[in-house]
């Protein structure tokens, strides 16, 4: 199975309400999605969110990295030759991680379609069922709690809030919608960067002080700030988890190594795709520490890839966020996963299944 051609098309899908976080608000996903041909017919799909203020990809570094960079070298290459593939993906570019993820999550699609098995089989079988928390948006402090409940009457057993604004309001939002789900849900803080180390552990210790259990604080300082990392898991009782500092082996072994985490976001947009993914959760593994499966603003075809991963891997990673399909007002790809509400359904289909993407608008 040789590859013949490698093109890009936009896809946008609205969603349901504004995404908002302390970094950034998105009204609707916007992602470029790779389509690999090969000699037989098979197709690989991909995808790749614009995220600058966490990866610096946009569309256009994207978009040219993929048409300059990495499809002339892959042109004419085997797909079943895996291991070359992605290292001619790897060594394209200085960083790029989200266009080498796009293709590669379409290279690994063709893999597992030339030896007629789902991707998760292909990456080490296991149980095709997940279920995901969802995201609920910073916002008034009234809005984020009428969001928790809806979402719990949903089903969700675990959500995901975003603070990181203004760390006394951050406080008293935790607090409201703590007192609106306990006992129905898990709540998990994400502040994306938004506070400093000591406002973490004033935030983190208050709400321990109220008797408020918290399953995780996701990446509560800085990225670049490991020390600030370590201040903060060491002065909590509550799990800090590392998702911006984190983005590939190498960050996530210094991670370990100064203990500055107690828990690794995965996500395919940083790590540059899944081989880098699966060596993280491999690392992980080694020193007995527990993983996220994690994705940005995505539609279900590259976090079909992520899903497949964490059924793969899921004696490591132990807790998913891959909740941006649910967050659409429709799901335009056929086939992949199947989303209904908390739960992730992946078919035997071989690849990722893909059948269909609609609503996909190709690329000169």
């Amino acid at each position: 199975m040789k590859i013949t051609d490698i093109k890009l098309g936009m896809l946008r899908v609205p969603l349901k309400t504004p995404f908002k976080t302390a970094l950034r608000t998105v009204n609707q996903v916007e992602d470029v999605v790779v389509v690999i041909e090969t000699d037989t017919g098979h197709k690989g799909y991909g995808e790749a969110p614009p995220t600058a203020v966490i990866t610096g990809d946009t569309h256009g570094s994207i978009i040219e990295a993929i048409r300059t960079l990495i499809r002339p070298k892959l042109i004419g290459m085997k797909v079943e030759n895996l291991n070359d593939i992605l290292a001619t993906i790897s060594q394209s570019a200085v960083r790029n991680s989200s266009a080498k993820a796009a293709v590669e999550i379409a290279v690994y699609d063709l893999f597992a379609q030339f030896y007629d098995a789902p991707l998760y089989k292909i990456l080490g079988g296991g149980e095709p069922t997940l279920s995901t928390d969802i995201t609920i948006s910073v916002d008034y402090i009234d809005k984020m709690v009428a969001d928790s409940v809806v979402a719990v009457e949903r089903g969700f057993e675990s959500l995901k809030i975003k603070v990181g604004k203004d760390i006394g309001v951050d406080i008293e939002r935790v607090k409201a919608i703590y007192g609106a789900v306990e006992g129905r849900a898990l709540l998990r803080l994400d502040a994306n960067q938004g506070w400093t180390p000591k406002e973490a552990v004033y935030a983190i210790r208050t709400l321990e002080d109220a008797g408020i259990k918290l399953e995780l604080v996701e990446q509560p300082v800085k990225a670049a700030d490991l020390a600030g990392m370590k201040y903060v898991t060491e002065r909590v009782y509550t799990p800090v988890m590392a998702d911006e500092s984190g983005f590939g082996p190498r960050e996530v072994i210094e991670l370990i190594q100064m203990r500055a985490a107690d828990i690794i976001n995965i996500k395919l947009m940083k790590t540059g795709g899944i081989a880098n993914a699966m060596k993280i959760a491999d690392i992980c593994g080694v020193y007995d520490m527990q993983c996220m499966i994690g994705c940005m603003l995505e539609t279900s075809i590259s976090v079909s890839a992520a899903a497949h991963l964490a059924v793969a891997k899921a004696n490591i990673i132990t807790k998913v966020d891959l909740d941006g399909p649910s967050l659409c007002q429709f799901n335009p790809v056929k086939g992949a996963i199947e989303f209904d509400d908390s739960e992730i359904r992946i078919s035997d289909a071989p690849g990722l299944g893909i059948t269909q993407i609609d609503g996909l608008e190709m690329l000169p």
